[in-house]
């Protein structure tokens, strides 16, 4: 969840490091510090808050006027003890002689800590991670080597860790390790990176080094070198990234959400492209299963979490359509708690933007054990979960740096389109005209998807003008359902309100007691061509809402006159095949998300209690 950086080289640490957190404050921003080594020792700088607080203490400290050579710096979200100066880090070992960032928790950090302090060793902090600096301390005190203490230490700890650590007598030298939690090494001419997302070094270089699971990587201005645990020497997998600093900056939008709603045309397009070879196939980005198991697959379950968790939502209806294989979709945090029956027979589809979900890869491990085909949708090359897959595809989004995901949703979907088709026609039950008529609708969503993100300013309008109320639910049917779980996650993460989703028949079970006069209620209208039935029942559940008071708010197919007459306001997207409509339906409750919570005042892109990439379980 957090975010790390760490630099080597000629230039001033200090200044690189300091960049780099602003690149991946996006992680966590409950606290922010730094470590940086140089002749005198390491000297720490840390502070609660966001990281303009750590700016401004660096600001007023006397640095001196030697310029670091290396440093790592640590941009918080808070498990183990609440967010103040004395929980962030870095922290430092006993004798002061080691620095220490980490990313994930310690599972036995309790017994150390008791450990600990029967030795004498006075804690300054409510983390676990300090209990990994002074062990590390410990360690580094028995033969100087920071690599084998690393080596050592992680070899006692259990749980998720990253690690960056520095030693005063070994000023250049930066060793990391990484189990269960992300870690990728930047390399460039005589200086060297270490962080948890490529983010944080791009406008440096691109050229990188993958991480294996129990690595531990050493870097200094002379080289990079990687171990497992037992001190064997391994290969780094290198590759290059193929997005610049640009992607990473607002462009001219006020914030990132917004620019990443303006992005989500050029998004699905590049998810979309190069999917048909030249045999008409569907083609995926890595297939290591064979025809013969695609053809033996019985079932499937889709395991996620939040947005991506819709996304699998909205699969389910296209999967089942296209493949006539029975798909479930799981939470990923309790996928592997109530004990799923799989076997060889069965595909497990993980979605992760980042790759690096704690909870889907705890879920993808336990399917391997069941031996479980796994198939990944990410957009991070060369994240955990991709790795440990039979195939991936990957979204090809860009970075996605607002905390609440928009066009993750929307290419996640797509990539869930095209592994459904991929599935059909390896196991021939769709004819490939059918197919080509899918993935010719699927090549016209991204000119769609445009004219809605264009079509903004109404529903900025439309929001400020309910965004008074503390309540706003949302309504659905069929694959508008898991829109409007969507919608109100959005609404939910930005205005902290009171937001929930609801299959429109559940209404009359009992959520319906929640309206009252003037509550707002956004309903997903069906197409009323194709499934008029659909349409139809929308519809008696719009006027059950309006006959109780409900301002009631229609996102509806262009030409759809009927739902207009039923609404207080409509928002039109154009046509679109029925199991395609999400790409376009989320869309306008982005945007109600964000100018709900912008009328409100609030930090559009660092929510509240929120970080982008969740690697704690």
């Amino acid at each position: 969840m957090c975010g790390i950086i760490g630099y080597t080289g000629p230039k001033d640490a200090l200044s690189i490091a300091l960049e780099g957190l602003r690149r991946l404050e996006y992680r966590g921003y409950d606290s922010a510090g730094i470590a940086a080594t140089g002749p005198t020792g390491i000297d720490v700088w840390k502070k609660s808050g966001k990281l303009v607080n750590l700016e401004a203490e660096l600001e007023a400290s006397d640095r001196g006027a030697a310029t670091p050579t290396a440093a790592i710096g640590h941009t918080r979200w808070a498990t183990h003890g609440v967010p103040s100066d004395d929980n962030a880090h870095p922290h430092t070992s006993q004798d002061g002689r080691i620095s220490l960032v980490h990313n994930g928790i310690i599972e036995n950090f309790s017994q150390l800590r008791s450990e600990l302090t029967n030795t004498g060793v006075e804690f300054n902090s409510q983390t676990d991670t300090e209990v990994a600096a002074h062990l590390l301390g410990l360690e580094y005190a028995k033969d100087g080597d920071l690599t084998a203490a690393m080596r050592r230490l992680c070899q006692r700890l259990e749980g998720a860790f990253t690690f960056l650590a520095v030693a005063a007598d070994q000023p250049e030298v930066i060793v990391g390790a990484r189990r269960n939690s992300p870690l990728v090494a930047g390399v460039a001419d005589g200086e060297y990176f270490l962080a948890s997302d490529v983010a944080a070094f791009i406008s440096h270089t691109s050229e990188a080094v993958e991480l294996g699971q129990d690595q531990i990587v050493t870097i200094s201005p002379e080289g990079i070198a990687l171990h497992d645990l037992d001190g064997a020497a391994v290969d780094g997998k290198p590759y290059s990234v193929d997005w610049d600093i640009n992607a990473a900056e607002k462009d001219g939008y006020d914030t990132f959400m917004m620019k990443e709603i303006h992005q989500q045309p050029t998004a699905v397009a590049d998810t979309l492209r190069g999917r048909i070879d030249q045999h008409g196939h569907i083609a995926l980005d890595e297939v290591r299963l064979s025809e013969q198991e695609f053809r033996d697959i019985n079932k499937v379950f889709i395991i996620a979490c939040g947005t991506s968790y819709h996304a699998g939502l909205v699969t389910k209806y296209a999967l089942e359509h296209w493949t006539r294989i029975p798909c479930e979709v799981e939470l990923a945090s309790e996928f592997r708690y109530r004990d799923p029956v799989l076997d060889r027979s069965t595909l497990v589809v993980a979605i992760s933007q980042s790759g690096e979900t704690m909870d889907t890869l705890m879920a993808v491990r336990h399917a391997r054990t069941q031996n479980a085909r796994i198939l990944s949708i990410s957009n991070t090359v060369g994240s955990s979960i991709p790795r440990e897959s039979d195939a991936v595809v990957y979204t090809r989004a860009g970075i996605e740096v607002a905390v609440a995901s928009t066009k993750a949703f929307l290419t996640q979907a797509a990539a869930c389109y095209v592994v459904a088709l991929h599935i059909a026609q390896r196991r021939g039950v769709m004819y490939s005209d059918e197919v080509a008529a899918v993935v010719e609708s699927l090549k016209a969503m991204p000119d769609k998807i445009e004219s809605v993100v264009g079509n903004g300013e109404s529903i900025r309008n439309l929001a400020q003008h309910i965004a008074a109320h503390q309540r706003v639910l949302f309504i659905g049917r069929h694959v508008g359902y898991p829109v409007a779980l969507e919608g109100a996650l959005k609404l939910k993460e930005l205005a902290y309100i009171h937001a929930e989703g609801f299959a429109a028949g559940e209404l009359k079970h009992g959520p319906i007691s929640l309206i009252e006069s003037g509550t707002p209620v956004v309903a997903l209208v069906p197409s009323p061509a194709g499934r008029s039935v659909l349409h139809d029942k929308m519809i008696s559940n719009m006027q059950e809402v309006k006959a109780r008071g409900a301002q009631l708010i229609a996102i509806a197919e262009e030409g759809d006159d009927v739902t207009a007459s039923h609404a207080d306001h409509t928002v039109y997207v154009p046509q679109a095949p029925t199991l395609l409509a999400p790409i376009l339906t989320a869309i306008p409750l982005q945007y109600l998300a964000v100018e709900y919570a912008g009328a409100l005042g609030h930090d559009i892109d660092q929510p509240r209690n929120l970080a982008k990439s969740v690697t704690v379980e």
